[in-house]
């Protein structure tokens, strides 16, 4: 007897436009703005890949600002994604969209992270469907890398210290007030200051760093 098709997850990655000036600011004094911003179309490409290759559900780019980018048109083009744009917001409010959106369980991750790999992304969803409510890969920085959910839920995401290293203690204690069960990974890094950019070279990432800089860009 064939086996049953393994339940799918949508996976949402929230990704803010490759705009010069406005992304890895932290960055741009080791790699000037274009240079930030070169990296940062980099790792939205990779996490696309990444997601596409995991083959776990429907895959679709929440971008902002609103406005359409030539960066994320391109990506649509080349990766079977579809894209939306983030709503306004908070952090928390962009991140709830996706689940609610989706009809099913879904993942949310951002670019900050070229460690991801598809076996995370495996994993993170096997947790969802062995019936976990949420599963979370945290960084090493205190926030998080991944999160995901078997339905909506808006005390995961409602005000707090956004970008803090307070913000996966926090999204801890609130999965336990609601009473959820959640599988907890192994943290990964994230790629937001200076030094993160050895890391790349030192773990093997050096196409992220060293890649062939896009095409200029129309603005935003």
């Amino acid at each position: 007897m064939a086996s049953a098709t393994p339940e799918p997850i949508a996976l949402a990655i929230l990704a803010r436009a490759p705009v010069a000036g406005a992304v890895k600011t932290r960055l741009i004094p080791a790699l000037g703005a274009a240079g930030a911003a070169a990296l940062h179309e980099r790792m939205i490409e990779r996490t696309v890949a990444t997601a596409c290759a995991a083959a776990i559900g429907p895959v679709t780019l929440w971008t902002t600002p609103a406005a359409p980018h030539a960066c994320f048109s391109a990506l649509a083009l080349r990766f079977p994604i579809a894209l939306a744009p983030q709503p306004e917001g908070d952090l928390g409010l962009r991140m709830l969209a996706p689940s609610k959106a989706a009809d099913g369980p879904a993942i949310v991750v951002g670019t900050d992270c070229p460690a991801l790999t598809p076996a995370h992304l495996h994993e993170a969803t096997e947790a969802l469907r062995a019936g976990s409510d949420a599963v979370v890969i945290p960084a090493e920085d205190g926030g998080y890398v991944l999160v995901g959910t078997r339905r909506p839920q808006p005390g995961l995401f409602a005000p707090m210290a956004w970008g803090t290293d307070a913000v996966m203690a926090e999204t801890r204690q609130r999965l336990a007030r609601d009473g959820l069960t959640w599988r907890e990974l192994p943290a990964l890094w994230d790629v937001d200051r200076p030094e993160d950019l050895a890391r790349l070279r030192a773990t093997g990432l050096e196409d992220v760093l060293d890649g062939p800089t896009p095409a200029p860009l129309p603005p935003a």
